[in-house]
């Protein structure tokens, strides 16, 4: 019977670490998709992401739409040269306006630095500098 009582702690002592383990594994990797790469640097175009995802409207001929959708605060997205990949451009701190490089320069080609963020499969990326 005691036999029995210390297998049955002993058993109950191993799930009580597995499960304490998988809450670290979980609880280590939760952080991951919000943490900020290293300072990165993309070039591609600047659209504004309404027209570009659902029109389809880009290029020169719809800088002027993209310019004011932009200012009115439609996300403005940076599509990537040769992956077509886009990342969506957040201001350099919280409560912060768009950049103004940003604006002057909707549907040209740029390269914008700054931390990328990966949240929920969409791409971020502060813009820090824009040449």
């Amino acid at each position: 019977m005691r036999r029995k009582m210390i297998a049955g702690l002993a058993g109950l002592t191993l799930l009580a670490g597995l499960v304490g383990l998988g809450a670290m594994q979980v609880i280590g990797t939760a952080g991951v998709g919000i943490a900020a790469d290293a300072q990165k640097s993309v070039t591609g175009n600047l659209e504004d992401s309404f027209c570009y995802t659902v029109v389809g409207a880009h290029g020169a001929g719809h800088a002027q739409c993209a310019l004011k959708c932009a200012q009115k605060g439609i996300p403005v997205g940076l599509v990537e040269k040769g992956t077509e990949k886009m990342y969506i451009l957040l201001p350099p701190k919280n409560e912060q306006a768009m950049p103004d490089d940003v604006l002057k320069n909707m549907e040209k080609e740029v390269t914008v630095t700054g931390k990328s963020y990966s949240k929920g499969g969409i791409e971020f990326l502060t813009v820090e500098s824009v040449k």
